[in-house]
């Protein structure tokens, strides 16, 4: 299985993490945002991945220090678990509907770090959540995992639906660009790495 454990200390947060890419939808989440553990769970159960995942972080200041800090720690844990990427299908385009939210997520596991964000009219939070933080969250991802990331959303009233919309975007379009496929050969790339 690939797979990976990260454990990252900081004055402001400390997060251990455990990682599969070849899982079965399992997550074991605590990072003290309750609204945060639900898009965790959510992204891992549609991405059929396996997390588990505890965040201690300053949550007297906000909550930016632990959604930032756990972006980072699980863009690097895709990176480790991906390995040499050999055969893998790199790329991924999941479009998702939530009610009347839809997005589309497009990954290309590239190895040059890039996010592109159009997300319009969400609300400043959905109960305790700074929805800002949804931006931070996939930035570091990005630039931890390596990834070029870009997330789209058409249309969404409800801020809610349209963060659960993306999370479960952002899963299941993981979860199709670290598959192997048996027809790629060594690296899917013309330079001959990622």
């Amino acid at each position: 299985m690939r797979n990976a454990t990260i454990k990252r200390e900081t004055t402001e947060t400390a997060i251990a993490l455990d990682f599969s890419i070849d899982g079965s939808g399992n997550a074991q989440t605590e990072t003290g945002i309750g609204f945060f553990d639900h898009m965790l769970t959510l992204m891992t159960r549609h991405g059929l991945f396996d997390l588990n995942l505890v965040c201690n972080g300053d949550l007297q200041v906000d909550q930016h220090h632990s959604v930032e800090d756990i972006g980072i720690v699980l863009g690097q844990a895709v990176q480790k678990a991906l390995g040499s990427k050999e055969s893998i299908t790199r790329y991924a385009t999941v479009t998702t509907p939530m009610d009347e939210a839809l997005s589309t997520i497009s990954l290309d596991i590239s190895g040059r770090p890039y996010l592109v964000y159009h997300v319009e009219g969400l609300k400043d939070k959905v109960g305790a959540f700074d929805t800002e933080l949804v931006e931070e969250f996939f930035q570091a991802f990005a630039s931890h995992a390596k990834v070029t990331l870009h997330i789209n959303v058409a249309y969404g009233k409800n801020s809610h639906h349209i963060i659960e919309s993306i999370f479960k975007g952002f899963g299941r379009a993981l979860d199709q660009a670290t598959q192997k496929n048996p027809r790629i050969e060594g690296i899917p790339s013309t330079k001959g790495s990622l």
